[in-house]
This record gives C-alpha cells, sequence and structure tokens, in this order.
C-alpha cells in the first residue's frame, strides 16, 4: 500500500497529472513487483520559494517520498526511482539535478486501508502490498 508523494514547482494541468500519476503507478507495479489496486499518489505544487535543494539548477524542482513497505532490494527501490524521474524529467523537463527520491519503509502492518492491512512482503506474490 505506498504512498508515492510528489512535491513540485511545476504547474501541471489535470491531465498531465492523471497521466503522470498512471505512468509512475506503472513503474512501481512493474518494478517493485506488485498490483496498481493500492498505490496512492499526491501530486503537490509549490511556490518556486517553497522548494530548496542546494544542488539545483535553474529550472522546476520535483521530489518524491516514497512511503513503501520494508523488504524490497536496493536494486528494486533503484530502478523505480529512476524509471520515475527519467518520466518527469522527460515530460516536464525537470533537470536531473533537480530530482530527488526518498524511500521511507515500513513494516507491512503499518500499511492499511480501511478494508485491509498489508502484510509483509514476501516476493512471491504479486499482490501482496
Amino acid at each position: 500500500m505506498p504512498l508515492l508523494q510528489f512535491d513540485t514547482t511545476l504547474s501541471p494541468s489535470d491531465a498531465e497529472k492523471t497521466a503522470f500519476a498512471e505512468r509512475v503507478t506503472d513503474y512501481y507495479t512493474t518494478e517493485m513487483a506488485t498490483t496498481a489496486g493500492h498505490v496512492a499518489v499526491t501530486i503537490r505544487e509549490h511556490e518556486a520559494a517553497d522548494l530548496h535543494l542546494g544542488r539545483a539548477v535553474e529550472g522546476p524542482l520535483l521530489f518524491l517520498d516514497a512511503e513503501i513497505r520494508r523488504g524490497r532490494s536496493f536494486e528494486r527501490k533503484r530502478a523505480f526511482a529512476l524509471a520515475a524521474m527519467e518520466y518527469a524529467g522527460d515530460t516536464f523537463d525537470v533537470p536531473d539535478e533537480n530530482m530527488k527520491v526518498v524511500f521511507t519503509e515500513h513494516p507491512g502492518e503499518a500499511m492499511m486501508g480501511v478494508d485491509r492491512v498489508g502484510g509483509e512482503w514476501d516476493g512471491e506474490s504479486d499482490d501482496s502490498e
């Protein structure tokens, strides 16, 4: 039950936000070996003065805080992060220097919806999130 939270200085249209959320969800399900029904995505727009990154160059900023269940390998997390950031960079012309990804991992039972509580990720089942 991941929560993928994007903070950005971009101002995408509603259609662009929907397409972005759908594509990022696709990357997540592919790279993290799970299904899409429980992937939550937020896109929060900020004024330029609201976000800062020491290495930033001219252009928009985009940060991803990925709240995920623990158990995925570094390689899976890195592949997802690179795919999502490459897509954001290509789609919205965000310089690589202006993007950052942070993963926060939780035990399965900390990831829940109203109708379910997550279990531990076993790497076997694609619907165990």
